[in-house]
């Protein structure tokens, strides 16, 4: 078999490991996009449409990796993800040239699994914030990853290069933006956006199912109720396995989250009018930012347009570059584009004030929220 070097070039022919929502939108999109995509599932079902999309699909990962991908990408349950990486250990030892990557919603763990088969010099972590509440794969859709961010993930031990190949796959091949962090500040993060809010919601749906006047409060259900409970009709099963992946980060958030809910509660038993305008005032920055958000050109638009007004160059250090691109994220930037071996543009997508004030809202610990 012949072996490609690792190129600066974007990568042309992916991998695609598992045809369910998310793998099978992204192999459509990038088929569409005019990339090669060879792609495995665990049962064959998919195929025939498939093949019909313009996606190889192959009976064996033995098969997918005798493509001799530039990427291979795991969009596999993640408690499938021991066993195919004990399949692919031996395949990729003889394509060292192949980067590894995933979609994982928790970074840690993965990467855990990866290094105990070995493959972790080549791996580079992934996920993009795309998805809905649908699952399998008549259920996806290249349009799941429009104007989608990525967050990629990375060690003090990723190689520059495998991290690069990535990049470009993200950027260049999908179309879609990323940020760059370490696997403990995505799960934290991912946790708090996430994974806590999936089982909030589920709290508040099992709140109605439990209720005597539940038939009369669906009746009254409308707009704030679907849109606050819409991730609570994903596969039960399948928001159990997220959030128990990140437990520890979701319990922290949960037991945070309570002790704001119980404060609110005192409040409203006190009659505490000045905490409750409190309570309701210190999400402004959030409401100002989308505000902000929603005046502006569409992510899309100005991703696609990267204008000089929208986009600042961004130089990559040869040493501390995970650090470098660590803090580009906290500043609320996006990379949008890749200009060379160590240049990128980035554009400000999300940043947030902070807010001030002299009380503590929570009623909980302060230093959660500092941290995450």
């Amino acid at each position: 078999m012949e072996h490609r070097a690792p190129s600066a070039d974007t990568p042309s022919v992916i991998g695609v490991v598992g045809l369910g929502l998310i793998g099978g939108s992204l192999a459509r999109r990038l088929v569409d996009r005019g990339r090669t995509v060879v792609a495995w599932n665990h049962r064959p079902h998919p195929y025939e449409q498939a093949r019909h999309d313009g996606i190889i699909c192959e009976d064996s990962l033995a098969g997918l990796v005798g493509a001799n991908p530039d990427v291979v990408v795991l969009c596999n349950p993640l408690k499938a993800m021991p066993a195919i990486l004990a399949e692919l250990k031996p395949l990729l030892d003889a394509c060292p040239n192949v980067t590894l990557t995933d979609v994982g919603s928790v970074k840690g763990m993965v990467r855990e699994q990866v290094e105990a088969a070995g493959l972790g010099n080549r791996y580079v972590g992934a996920h993009p914030m795309a998805g809905n509440e649908r699952s399998g794969w008549s259920a996806a859709d290249p349009h799941l990853y429009d104007d989608a961010l990525w967050a990629i993930t990375v060690d003090a031990n990723t190689a520059y290069d495998r991290f690069l190949t990535v990049a470009r796959f993200v950027v260049d091949a999908v179309g879609d933006q990323a940020i760059v962090l370490d696997d403990d500040t995505h799960d934290r993060a991912a946790a708090l956006i996430s994974h806590m809010p999936h089982a909030v919601a589920t709290a508040l749906i099992n709140e109605l199912v439990g209720d005597p006047i539940r038939n009369i409060a669906a009746a009254l259900a409308a707009g704030s109720w679907r849109d606050m409970t819409r991730v609570a009709l994903t596969d039960p099963l399948r928001t159990r396995a997220m959030i128990e992946e990140d437990a520890a980060n979701v319990e922290t958030l949960l037991r945070h989250m309570a002790a704001r809910l119980n404060a609110v509660a005192d409040q409203l038993h006190d009659g505490d009018a000045d905490a409750l305008t409190e309570f309701f005032a210190a999400g402004q920055p959030f409401r100002d930012y989308k505000a902000a958000v929603n005046a502006q050109t569409t992510m899309g638009e100005a991703a696609a347009n990267h204008t000089d007004a929208d986009t600042t160059r961004l130089s990559i250090p040869h040493d501390g570059w995970q650090q470098a691109l660590l803090a580009s994220a906290a500043r609320g930037e996006h990379i949008v584009a890749i200009d060379g071996e160590y240049e990128a543009r980035v554009a400000i997508r999300s940043r947030l004030e902070r807010y001030e004030s002299d009380t503590d809202v929570t009623g909980g610990d302060s230093d959660v929220r500092e941290r995450v």
